[in-house]
């Protein structure tokens, strides 16, 4: 599976954004999906995942309530909408695949990654 992510940029605090992931090649909608993000000096920590038949999301307490991931399999494409931005969401944000059906929630339940987006959260 490739992916191509899409959408980062500048946000103001309290703000929102919306990131796009389009997968190609291997069967999209046979995988679970998830963002991670990065921040300088820190480890990729999933913000959010969706298992393969989005009827279940994973989302850690930092983004709980503002974030929202959704998915269409008809377009191999995932969604995350960000809400109530804070400058601490600032980070590069990644696109990953799962190597089977349930959300994930570590890298090591990542098969495939794409290339990261720049978030900057300021005002």
């Amino acid at each position: 599976v490739q992916l191509q992510a899409s959408g980062g940029g500048l946000g103001e605090p309290g703000g929102s954004l919306r990131l796009s992931c389009a997968a190609s090649g291997s069967t999209f909608s046979g995988y679970a999906m998830g963002w991670f993000r990065q921040a300088p000096g820190k480890g990729r920590a999933c913000v959010a995942s969706i298992n393969r038949s989005a009827t279940r999301t994973y989302y850690p307490d930092s983004v709980k309530g503002r974030f929202t991931i959704s998915r269409d399999n008809a377009k191999g494409t995932v969604y995350p909408q960000m809400n109530s931005l804070k400058p601490e969401d600032t980070a590069v944000y990644y696109c990953a695949v799962g190597y089977g059906t349930a959300v994930i929630t570590t890298s090591g339940g990542v098969r495939n990654w794409g290339k990261g987006t720049l978030v900057t959260v300021s005002s």
